[in-house]
């Protein structure tokens, strides 16, 4: 058993804001006493109820490009370990973020050869009728039911004094920060998110995910 905090991280590989909350906690994981544990969530799961409302182009991804990536990510969960999901969201990630290839079958299949699991788990990629699904699911509701469906990804989960789990939505940060810099931000985010009235702190920014110093 390790004596490290846990933190539990629910991400969704398609997510450019996840993906750079991802790499800021790694960062954290070298300077403060925690592990994460890795679990799954679902954009496309998050909008089903509310597809017709969205614009058309975020409609078209979220209906299909949405579900390729996160069925392998699943499968490979299941068949292989939840051990498995971090090494595999980081070649993922990689793939889709950083190198810019988008969540192509091309950039799973190099993700899974990176992280020595099966190649056949890319047939699962276009698998409408997900063998998967409910176990899917029910990680994504696990996550989400912890903020609210009014949120995304990623959502992280750690242990309050109380002895029950803090949860919440982000943060949202780009660039990702490094070493005393990452710290700081972790320290605060728990300390904000451990007030009992504390709602939601936001600012609005024009900039996208700043990806060159990952």
């Amino acid at each position: 058993m390790s004596d490290k905090t846990p933190v539990d991280f629910w991400f969704d590989p398609l997510c450019p804001w996840a993906w750079m909350t991802s790499r800021w906690v790694l960062e954290v994981e070298k300077v403060r006493d925690i592990e994460v544990r890795w679990h799954i969530m679902s954009l496309a799961v998050l909008n089903e109820p509310k597809l017709d409302e969205l614009p058309e182009e975020y409609r078209e991804l979220l209906e299909t490009k949405a579900w390729q990536p996160i069925r392998v990510v699943t499968a490979a969960w299941q068949k292989h370990g939840s051990e498995i999901l971090g090494p595999l969201y980081t070649a993922l990630g990689t793939r889709i973020h950083n190198e810019d290839q988008g969540p192509t079958r091309e950039a799973v299949v190099g993700a899974l050869a990176e992280t020595g699991l099966p190649a056949d788990l890319i047939d699962y990629f276009d698998q409408e009728d997900f063998e998967f699904d409910a176990e899917l699911r029910a990680s994504h509701k696990e996550g989400i039911d912890k903020v609210g469906q009014d949120v995304g990804t990623p959502v992280i989960a750690v242990p309050g004094a109380d002895g029950q789990q803090l949860a919440f939505f982000g943060p949202v940060v780009t660039p990702a920060p490094k070493g005393e810099e990452a710290a700081r931000l972790w320290d605060g985010t728990l300390a904000v998110a451990s007030v009992p009235g504390f709602y939601e702190i936001k600012r609005t920014r024009t900039k996208g995910p700043d990806f060159s110093n990952l």
